[in-house]
């Protein structure tokens, strides 16, 4: 065979050889495989692991932002009008979580950890100074008449007491005595009562530079998406605030971590100690967050729902049979007996009635939705904001003059927008995975090209190899004339 038809055949058999090893390296998932192979091996909680170092100290900037409601008829309210609110904010902190006291064990399976928080004001992220001035519902004074109201001889007691000291339904605070705490004159005469009851009220009060408890984390080594799920809280498995072992269940991670290799068919379950509960997100959209693929979950409607519309969120009516309706949560029961209704902001997503009853509220998706936005392939958040508004329950007490007339309300206090954007570091380590993986998943379609560039170049070939030329005699006609 001359050189050149062998090598014009072997042109061919090397096309054919790559297309078959091309679609059988698609058909099989070789590449990406292996690369979901490596992800998982290196996402674990262990020490020098890029992913253990970062939940110990997560790099991106978290910010958290207090915007409080600010009551504008108070007469008004205590006469049977309903409320009528002006949203006052931001007021922003930064917030530093680091991982403390973190202890492996069970081989490596598990850790012990505490995540204490630490706000720092930023003044110049903020509306006005922490010394500006909120006027508010009592808080205090309302947990204390909730508490003894069906307590005639007490309830007259405190009644009069506030009567003589001038302590109404609502009151006047700054912004740093509302969050972090201020000496309560109520709360301190209530001791002769309850003798272990603190006379500081703070809706955040001895929440800064301190942790919500301890955790035992699963390290994702036996499992990758066990990576950062939480074992224990406090010591337990489970919660004894609710009235369902279902609603009791504590799930998934502490929201600041996701296993890799997360599906868009995928719930993602989390554990907030803020709500007391486990909450979970569906996929909603695919995002990009600084030219990072990414899939943006946000937790459904039917979280927060009536049981009417979601018969497994019957536990969380406390005490039972006690539903407030849909979008609202009352955590009384793990707040100290203090008549706290969690919601998300201006009521999103809440019955229409709780954004009808205050004047001011204009629920917007954009603005107050919790959302996560996570790299699919490592599980890290990109973007994130948490969303919720602490409300109070105001109602008509008989033995409280000081209650007046006021209508039966859920009322408005602040709400919060705690943040984070991926920093700029960690976003080109992960735009560099990102242009990998594109690179080895499209091996096998490259593979592909090239056998069909070769199978074109033999094709080529085939209609320029040369026809021989006939003889003399093959060029005589069959017939003669």
């Amino acid at each position: 065979m001359p050189l050149k038809s062998c090598c014009m055949y072997s042109i061919g058999a090397s096309s054919l050889l790559m297309l078959i090893i091309g679609i059988s390296l698609v058909l099989s998932n070789v590449f990406p495989n292996f690369l979901r192979s490596k992800v998982k091996t290196e996402v674990v909680l262990r020490n020098g692991t890029e992913a253990f170092e970062a939940w110990v100290d997560p790099p991106a900037p978290i910010y958290m932002q207090f915007y409080f409601f600010n009551l504008t008829n108070p007469e008004e309210v205590l006469d049977g009008e309903r409320p009528a609110v002006v949203e006052i904010g931001p007021y922003t902190y930064r917030e530093y979580r680091p991982m403390e006291e973190v202890v492996f064990q069970e081989n490596g399976t598990r850790v012990a950890a505490v995540n204490p928080k630490t706000y720092i004001f930023q003044r110049n992220m903020s509306r006005g100074p922490e010394s500006d001035l909120i006027r508010t519902v009592n808080i205090p004074a309302m947990t204390g008449m909730e508490r003894f109201k069906d307590n005639k001889v007490v309830a007259n007691l405190i009644s009069a007491y506030m009567r003589s000291t001038g302590i109404g339904l609502f009151t006047t605070h700054t912004v740093g005595e509302l969050l972090w705490g201020y000496e309560d004159g109520l709360l301190k005469a209530l001791k002769v009562f309850k003798p272990d009851l603190d006379d500081v009220f703070g809706l955040f009060y001895k929440n800064n530079a301190s942790h919500d408890g301890e955790y035992m984390f699963f390290t994702g080594q036996q499992n990758y998406k066990d990576f950062a799920r939480v074992d224990t809280w406090n010591g337990k498995s489970s919660l004894d605030w609710w009235t369902s072992d279902e609603c009791n269940m504590i799930n998934g991670t502490n929201g600041a971590s996701f296993h890799p290799i997360i599906s868009k068919n995928e719930v993602l379950y989390m554990f907030s100690s803020d709500l007391c509960r486990s909450l979970y997100a569906v996929y909603t959209d695919d995002v990009t967050v600084k030219e990072i693929p990414g899939y943006r979950f946000v937790p459904p409607f039917e979280v927060f729902a009536n049981l009417t519309v979601n018969p497994a969120n019957a536990g969380f009516c406390v005490p039972a049979g006690n539903c407030l309706g849909s979008g609202l949560l009352n955590v009384s029961m793990c707040k100290q007996g203090a008549p706290i209704i969690m919601s998300s902001p201006h009521f999103y997503q809440a019955d229409e009635k709780f954004v009808q009853d205050v004047f001011g509220m204009r629920p917007k998706k954009d603005e107050h939705q919790t959302a996560i936005d996570i790299n699919p392939l490592t599980g890290i958040i990109l973007q994130a904001a948490k969303r919720l508004q602490i409300n109070v329950y105001v109602e008509k007490i008989p033995d409280f003059s000081e209650t007046g007339n006021v209508r039966t309300v859920v009322f408005p206090v602040v709400y919060l927008n705690e943040s984070v954007l991926i920093d700029d570091a960690s976003a080109k380590k992960l735009q560099l995975i990102a242009v990998q993986k594109n690179v080895v998943e499209n091996i096998p379609f490259i593979v592909i090209g090239v056998g069909i560039i070769l199978g074109g170049i033999f094709m080529f070939l085939m209609c320029r190899q040369k026809i021989p030329e006939s003889t003399a005699a093959e060029r005589q006609p069959l017939l003669s004339s």
